[in-house]
């Protein structure tokens, strides 16, 4: 298929040199992008790392877009898709000189519903003011808009509570049968889509067309010849929660007020549905409150011993009896009391999911958050549901990140999606590690279940971040022991203070970026997708093993799970999962050619316990040491614009 040499279009004399400035060709860039070529070429299933620096994007967009193949590219983030799309895309396709048609495709969600605006504009009933001031911002910019993404509606955050009520959801589009139908941005990005070489989604999308061919409803992506799954570690927890059921507060809530809104436009004379429809809205509310204060992740059979909460969910299916055969004779009015019945039905059923049998192949789990829950019903395993899909037509399948090998292999990620014999590739980062980065672990700390164990890092940190003179990233795997840090560090340092939370995400990366000696403290959100290049940030520490939660009803199914087929859950599951996200973390520290920095990993169980050395070995090579005076010795080095990596064998001592 390739009439041209991939590696070379790559190389020092190719189009890329040629038409980017700046660009470097580098080795792992080549080989990786040849893997690629090969897996479209053959409809191969490659799993591949890249280490940051290698330039993954370019890697596979040149062979994807020489292939003269459909290629759906699948991103972990909206961030990524976006510079996908509006970056890294159109500079490649310029560089190649090669006519391909490119579209991008989001979840419904991402766009403006024409049908919904109109509806909550004729309702008149908003919560506050600020919600009726962002509906002006967004009817002003909808007029002028040619894609609707709500992206650029740079003047509404994308967490406003504005957003349900102009967006549709799978569960309550009308189709067809929208009297807006021709205008609807959803199908017009789907006929873009269709009709493109390449198609730039998320997983989220993805996993979505994939449960709905699963059910038999048909695609919402277009068949594809290939398809390359960027941040491909992110996409194991989005297709489990997407080939799973789920139950929410805010699916009721939603189904009552549109339930409402549609009998004010077609039904006033049945007041029995609104009064029903209302006492819905009152019984996810009081569900809600009969769960609790505590945000939290429990088992349903343990949410099942509170009989409060069980009357709640007994007056809900109550309300559901009443509901559906309203809506029933209600739909022969209109599409919306149609489409509304049609949702009462299906969450019936998933309300039912919880008060039957339970199956041995789903793990039941409730979710509570501080004004909504979710019930959740999830597949204990995915490969099999996934593997049907991959199936079902001859395709390239390549995943890629820069984390996705476990010491150096790639079996847990393979394991969990049924890959079978793929092809694999794992490319180190070019940047200098041994040079550039020292691993530093410090002495005499506690085991992180110390009750002073965040107290004593925070004191280890204290010379680490006089020696880096801010300028550092501290991540913690819980917000509690942020929490405690940041009171402890108030006043402790000489540096501008950030804490997640205080401000949006964003806003805080940008003043840390402007401050230049700040000290940034985060928990998961900051571990990965977050790029700082240059001195204002030269120190990374990190609180402990990042293992997941014990108590998490979804693990604890998972780990039972194998233990029951007689393997080892820790070493199975946990040590592989934990060290993806270490290495996630790990990943912030050098982000450029010339970047350096300490990272300084707290655990003590790094050195005492034999696990800790797969951590270390998944790593990036960098110089280790346990000694302070030998991180303060590398930033000095650094200052005198000397040998960054202390010369040498010092770096290695201790």
């Amino acid at each position: 298929m390739f009439d041209i040499d991939v590696a070379a279009v790559l190389g020092d004399a190719g189009a890329l040199a040629d038409h980017i400035d700046g660009f470097r060709p580098r080795q792992q860039q080549q080989e990786m992008a040849e893997a690629v070529a090969r897996a479209i070429d053959e409809n191969q299933t490659l799993i591949c790392e890249a280490g940051t620096g290698t330039g993954k994007t370019f890697a596979y967009l040149v062979p994807a877009i020489l292939s003269g193949k459909k290629v759906v590219i699948s991103t972990g983030t909206k961030n990524l898709q976006d510079q996908l799309f509006h970056r890294d895309l159109p500079v490649v396709r310029k560089a190649l000189a090669v006519p391909v048609g490119v579209a991008l495709l989001k979840g419904r969600a991402n766009y403006l519903c024409w049908y919904r605006l109109k509806l909550t504009e004729s309702e008149g009933q908003l919560a506050s003011r600020e919600m009726v001031d962002q509906l002006q911002r967004i009817r002003r910019w909808a007029g002028s808009s040619h894609n609707g993404d709500i992206a650029e509606v740079k003047a509404v955050s994308e967490d406003a509570p504005i957003w349900p009520y102009v967006t549709s959801t799978t569960d309550n589009c009308l189709g067809n049968d929208c009297p807006d139908f021709k205008e609807c941005h959803v199908m017009k990005a789907r006929r873009e889509a269709q009709e493109a070489d390449i198609v730039v989604i998320n997983h989220h999308l993805l996993c979505a067309d994939m449960v709905l061919q699963h059910g038999g409803f048909g695609e919402l992506l277009p068949g594809a010849n290939a398809y390359i799954i960027d941040e491909a570690h992110q996409l194991l927890e989005v297709a489990s929660n997407f080939f799973g059921q789920t139950l929410s507060s805010r699916q009721l809530s939603e189904l009552a007020r549109d339930t409402i809104n549609e009998f004010h436009q077609t039904a006033s004379d049945t007041k029995a549905l609104q009064t029903v429809a209302e006492r819905l809205e009152y019984a996810a509310r009081d569900l809600r409150l009969a769960m609790g204060s505590q945000a939290q992740r429990m088992p349903w059979l343990a949410a099942q011993q509170d009989e409060k909460l069980c009357d709640q969910l007994a007056y809900l299916r109550r309300v559901f009896d009443e509901l559906i055969p309203l809506l029933e004779e209600g739909a022969q009015r209109s599409k919306g009391l149609e489409n509304c019945h049609e949702r009462a039905v299906a969450l019936f059923h998933k309300l039912c999911l919880f008060d039957g049998e339970a199956s041995p192949d789903n793990i039941y789990w409730l979710e509570i958050f501080s004004r909504s829950f979710a019930l959740n019903c999830t597949p204990l395993e995915i490969a099999e549901p996934f593997q049907q899909r991959m199936q079902q037509e001859r395709a390239a399948w390549v995943f890629t990140s820069a984390t996705l090998a476990v010491n150096g292999g790639f079996e847990h990620f393979a394991d969990r999606l049924g890959l079978k014999a793929p092809m694999t590739g794992c490319w180190q980062s070019p940047f200098d590690y041994p040079n550039h980065a020292l691993l530093y672990v410090p002495t005499d700390l506690p085991q992180p279940n110390h009750p002073d164990y965040t107290r004593k890092i925070v004191e280890a940190a204290l010379p680490v971040l006089a020696a880096s003179e801010g300028r550092a990233f501290m991540l913690f795997t819980s917000h509690r022991a942020l929490k405690q840090a940041a009171e402890m560090l108030e006043g402790e340092i000489d540096y501008p203070l950030l804490v997640q939370g205080s401000l949006p995400r964003s806003e805080l990366l940008q003043r840390f970026r402007e401050l230049g000696n700040a000290v940034l403290l985060g928990t998961g959100s900051f571990w990965e997708g977050v790029d700082v290049r240059g001195e204002a940030l030269s120190c990374v520490i990190i609180d402990k093993l990042p293992f997941a939660t014990p108590d998490d009803p979804v693990l604890t199914a998972r780990l039972d799970a194998i233990r029951n087929k007689g393997g080892n859950p820790f070493m199975d599951h946990q040590v592989p999962t934990a060290v993806i996200s270490l290495k996630q973390g790990a990943g912030r520290l050098i982000r450029d050619v010339d970047d350096y920095g300490v990272m300084m990993l707290c655990d003590p169980r790094l050195i005492d316990k034999p696990y800790g050395r797969v951590f270390l070995d998944s790593l990036p090579p960098m110089r280790r040491t346990r000694k302070l005076e030998l991180v303060q010795r590398f930033y000095n080095y650094v200052k005198q614009q000397q040998d960054p990596g202390l010369g040498g064998q010092e770096a290695s001592a201790g």
